[in-house]
C-alpha cells in the first residue's frame, strides 16, 4: 500500500475492522507517520447479459430495481421487500459458472420470485417483459396462478 502523503510503500496497519461490505483498514506510514484509511472489497467478477439480438451489456442490478419499482407501484410491497427481490437474483445469476447469461435467463428469475411474493406484481412484470400484445397473452399468464390456488 503506498502513502497518499509521501508515496512511500512502507505502511503497517493499525486498526481493521468488517464493515459487511468491505474490511476497513487504518494504516500508518513508516516512513512519514502519516496515517490513513483503506477499504478491501471482494472485486467481483464481471457478468455481462446477452441481449435477444446478441449485443453484449454489463449486468446491472439498477435495471432490475428499476423494472420492479414500475412492477410495484402501488403494491403493498415496500422497499426491502424490493432490495432482497435484488440480492436474490444478483446471488442467483453470479452463482452461475460462466460469464455470461441471457437475458431471458434473468427475466425469468425475476418473475419466479416476484410471483412468490406478489401476483399482480408478477403480472405487471411480465407484461412489461414479455411485450404481451393482446388480452390472450394476460390471460395465458393469469391462468397459472388462478390454477394454483
Amino acid at each position: 500500500m503506498r502513502c497518499p502523503s509521501c508515496a512511500d510503500t512502507q505502511t503497517r496497519v493499525v486498526d481493521s475492522r468488517d464493515t459487511g461490505d468491505a474490511i476497513r483498514r487504518r494504516r500508518e506510514c513508516q516512513k512519514c507517520g502519516h496515517r490513513f484509511t483503506t477499504h478491501e472489497r471482494i472485486e467481483r467478477r464481471v457478468l455481462w447479459v446477452v441481449k435477444r439480438e446478441g449485443r453484449k451489456e454489463p449486468f446491472s442490478p439498477e435495471k432490475i430495481k428499476a423494472g420492479l419499482a414500475l412492477a410495484c407501484r402501488k403494491r403493498p410491497l415496500d422497499e426491502q421487500v424490493m432490495e432482497d427481490l435484488v440480492r436474490q437474483v444478483t446471488d442467483i445469476l453470479f452463482s452461475t459458472k460462466g460469464t455470461e447469461v441471457s437475458s431471458s435467463e434473468v427475466g425469468e428469475t425475476v418473475m419466479r420470485l416476484l410471483r412468490e411474493r406478489d401476483e399482480v406484481a408478477y403480472v405487471r412484470f411480465a407484461s412489461v417483459y414479455q411485450a404481451f400484445e393482446s388480452v390472450d397473452q394476460f390471460v395465458d399468464a393469469v391462468n397459472p396462478l388462478k390454477d394454483a390456488e
